[in-house]
């Protein structure tokens, strides 16, 4: 039986805008915060500056943690863990061009709390968090995955 995958996310705001990219390759119907997969032997903050530099351009610092989010298939063997992490742009261009190596993200966008509410963005506590209490944690469990 497969076990859950492990994922890390960056909640990254400018100007108070968020930081969003597609969640699967060439697709903008569904937004998510940009990270991915850790690699064994590989700390969070480790594999969550390199996917940011991987699907962003950007260096980051990584920040205290500020949410766990499962999601899974309910009726597959898909499960998912990602803990999402507050960052800070250290450098590289956040309205630049890029090219994800991995070619997955293939779109960015920054948007307002207010420009969220017209998109399919993951997971549902996305926003809440995002412009919530910067030194708390939240847990979401089992989110039924979207495609």
């Amino acid at each position: 039986m497969p076990t859950p995958r492990l994922a890390v996310r960056a909640l990254i705001l400018r100007d108070d805008r968020l930081l969003l990219v597609n969640a699967w390759k060439g697709r903008t119907h569904l937004w998510c915060a940009p990270g991915g997969g850790v690699e064994v032997h590989q700390s969070l903050p480790q594999a969550l500056v390199r996917e940011i530099r991987e699907e962003t351009g950007l260096a980051v610092e990584v920040g205290p943690p500020c949410l766990v989010n499962e999601f899974h298939d309910p009726h597959g063997s898909f499960h998912q863990v990602d803990i999402y992490f507050r960052c800070h742009i250290l450098g590289g261009d956040p309205e630049g061009d890029w090219v994800d190596p991995e070619g997955v993200v293939t779109h960015r966008i920054w948007v307002t709390r207010e420009e969220m509410t017209a998109l399919t963005v993951k997971p549902d506590s996305l926003a809440a968090v995002a412009w919530g209490d910067p030194g708390g944690i939240a847990y979401d469990p089992l989110e039924p995955i979207l495609r």
